[in-house]
């Protein structure tokens, strides 16, 4: 991991008519690192990298990219630039089947033989996807679309991975099995921004930490740090309470 940033996100301010999701943040993601942002409902964090993707715009601030604004850019162009998002809800073509939605990943892409390499290498990762790649995607279970979704979303080739919420709704040896994927392909070298409620699980995949509330950093540091740190509890929830 080198210290150079690949994404730069800077006073971002995104507005629904009257409601602010995100107010005027600053977060970094250098490359080679895996960097997570953990916050209750309603912290703003979907809005957040929704806004990094192009899929709602943002009112102002900036967005840099290996050093060049795609603030403003749609999803497709954020796409062609490096970044990948794997939205919360498990988005598959559900009429279409597991291998049609592995291809559709590679759209953008022209080198045929090494996007079959690719799928095959991802279909025995995840051997369920291959058993049922004639099969349609919306027959899977929660768990096998979430492995669907995250491999379609690899075979876009990012330099910049972002999950929203990847463990929502699974089952504990599933997410076991997906945080596994992401701590192995960090050690790869991709770049990953992950979204999560479950602040533990989060803490212990990603170098550093952002806690975010109220569409607002609160807390941000090396994950390590933040397991911690006495100020957790009221970043996350506002007030006093639990650890997540």
């Amino acid at each position: 991991m080198t210290s150079t940033p690949l994404l730069e996100v800077e006073q971002l301010l995104v507005r629904y008519v009257r409601i602010t999701a995100v107010n005027h943040v600053n977060l970094r993601v250098k490359q080679g690192e895996t960097v997570a942002i953990v916050g209750p409902n309603g912290a703003g964090k979907s809005s957040l990298l929704s806004a990094i993707a192009g899929v709602v715009s943002a009112n102002s601030g900036s967005i840099r990219f290996l050093g060049r604004s795609v603030l403003g850019q749609s999803l497709e162009a954020t796409m062609r630039r490096g970044i990948s998002l794997v939205p919360e809800g498990r988005h598959v073509f559900s009429g279409l089947t597991v291998l049609e939605n592995l291809r559709i990943g590679a759209v953008t892409r022209s080198d045929r033989a090494r996007v079959n390499a690719e799928i095959k290498q991802f279909t025995e990762m995840f051997p369920i996807l291959g058993r049922r790649r004639n099969q349609l995607a919306g027959q899977l279970s929660g768990g096998e679309q979430q492995m669907l979704v995250i491999a379609r979303a690899l075979l876009a080739k990012p330099t910049l991975l972002m999950l929203d919420e990847p463990s929502l709704g699974l089952a504990p040896a599933v997410t076991d099995q997906i945080y596994q994927l992401l701590t192995e392909l960090g050690e790869q070298g991709l770049s990953v921004l992950v979204v999560e409620q479950n602040a533990q699980r989060a803490l212990g995949a990603a170098h550093r930490t952002y806690v975010l509330n109220g569409g607002r950093v609160r807390l941000d540091g090396p994950s390590q740090q933040l397991n911690n740190h006495p100020d957790f509890e009221a970043a996350y929830f506002g007030v006093e309470g639990q650890k997540p």
